[in-house]
């Protein structure tokens, strides 16, 4: 089944591929929190990561709400399935169901990919095609750790023995005595099942049409990928694909080398997705989601980092205090010069005005958190920051009998665009637009 984010309720019996529809698949995957649903299966994964970990609610979301015959999805996008049930979630600014290019776009800019051939097919499966853009981020946040390095059982027969003898072994092939001694040792190599793991993966992202560009249009992962070659050149097969799979379902977790734990896991989903998208697993959730919020205002980051400070609750990075020095406070964006602007990322759609101006805890979480942050940094100039439809947005408020303006500003997304290539450049010029309404 196919719909999208935010899609306000919708009537199962008008989503794309409800024939297909096992309500009882679906119904074991509503209503629940994503971090209940992480830690149950092994085979979900969801971006950013970190759920739970700073207090940013992520991982209390659901993915969508069942209620008897209507479907309601909120910001996660992507894919996810039980069994026999598929449901994938494009973005509400999807072209049509073939070329959703809002959420490749924002992907490709938040990963820092130049990758601009890009179509996709009409095919159910093509959002695990999101994994190969983390990969190379992924691969470079690992690698800066340097090459994972582990004990590995070897083999050996020789006249030098330094190790356990291995009498099956040594019985097979050096009876009658040739002088040599069969034996096992444990050598600390950067050859090992989890390098491994990731050459087989470099190899397969090769043969991918699309995608072989993910290898070499950056230097510093064509290096990478180098010294992953290298390293296991000696003892690569493609033949025992299926053998470095199995020697990696138990998860790294090393002291030291921490990010190849999230490098395991992307592998993994690479390698088997297609085991994983037919069920083979039975009764298990598997598929791939983003928080759009979060892709959102990273998104935005990119181009408004020149001008604004982007603090980072995950990071501690730039925080502020509300009071003198108690209760940190992160705004998504404060400008870097006087006066001071502050302003929040929303990737709600925020132009559906009636729906939240009534309602006051919606209210609070819009605007008064902006207004706070207003009054903190002594600032008169505040904003929202959303994705809008076809043409950009802009509606000031002005705060009763101060001097202060909040504004609602909408970045257009294109709707009518042919190609990908086209799309990038209609995002460019409308990035620059909303820049321009930020300086008014």
């Amino acid at each position: 089944m196919r719909t999208t984010d935010n899609n306000g309720g919708t009537l199962l019996k008008n989503l794309i591929g409800f024939k297909n529809l096992n309500i009882e698949d679906l119904s074991c995957i509503a209503n629940k929190p994503l971090i209940d649903l992480q830690q149950d299966n092994p085979d979900f994964l969801v971006f950013p990561q970190s759920l739970g970990q700073y207090h940013d609610d992520v991982e209390k979301s659901h993915i969508f709400s069942l209620d008897k015959e209507k479907l309601t999805t909120y910001n996660l996008m992507g894919f996810v399935g039980r069994n026999s049930t598929q449901l994938t979630i494009s973005s509400r600014f999807a072209k049509d169901d073939n070329n959703d290019y809002f959420l490749h776009y924002m992907l490709q800019k938040v990963f820092s990919i130049n990758l601009l051939k890009f179509d996709q097919t009409r095919n159910k499966e093509n959002i695990w095609d999101f994994l190969l853009y983390l990969f190379p981020y992924f691969l470079k946040k690992a690698y800066s750790q340097g090459l994972y390095k582990a004990y590995r059982k070897v083999e050996y027969s020789d006249a030098h023995v330094k190790g356990t003898i291995d009498v099956k072994r040594h019985i097979i092939k050096n009876i009658p005595s040739t002088g040599k001694i069969a034996y096992t040792t444990r050598e600390h190599s950067y050859n090992n099942d989890l390098t491994q793991l990731i050459r087989h993966t470099i190899e397969y992202i090769k043969t991918q049409p699309f995608a072989s560009g993910l290898l070499t249009n950056d230097s510093e992962v064509r290096d990478i990928v180098n010294n992953f070659n290298f390293v296991t050149q000696d003892s690569y097969n493609i033949n025992s694909r299926q053998k470095i799979i199995h020697a990696n379902f138990k998860p790294v977790f090393h002291p030291y080398f921490t990010e190849y734990n999230m490098l395991q896991k992307i592998c993994l989903q690479i390698l088997r997705r297609d085991k994983l998208t037919y069920g083979k697993k039975k009764e298990k959730v598997y598929g791939l989601l983003f928080d759009g919020a979060w892709l959102w205002e990273e998104y935005l980051n990119t181009f408004l980092k020149n001008d604004y400070i982007h603090p980072e609750n995950k990071t501690g990075k730039h925080r502020n205090y509300l009071f003198k020095n108690f209760q940190s406070i992160y705004p998504d964006f404060i400008s870097k010069n006087n006066p001071k602007k502050v302003g929040d990322a929303k990737y709600i759609p925020l132009d559906r005005q009636h729906a939240y101006s009534e309602n006051s805890e919606r209210a609070t979480s819009i605007y008064y958190k902006t207004i706070a942050y207003m009054y903190r940094f002594s600032s008169d100039n505040g904003f929202l920051l959303f994705p809008h439809q076809k043409t950009s947005f802009f509606e000031p408020y002005t705060i009763k009998e101060t001097d202060g303006i909040l504004k609602k500003i909408g970045l257009a997304i294109p709707q009518t665009s042919k190609s990908f290539i086209e799309f990038v450049k209609l995002m460019g010029e409308n990035e620059k637009e909303l820049l321009t309404n930020l300086s008014n």
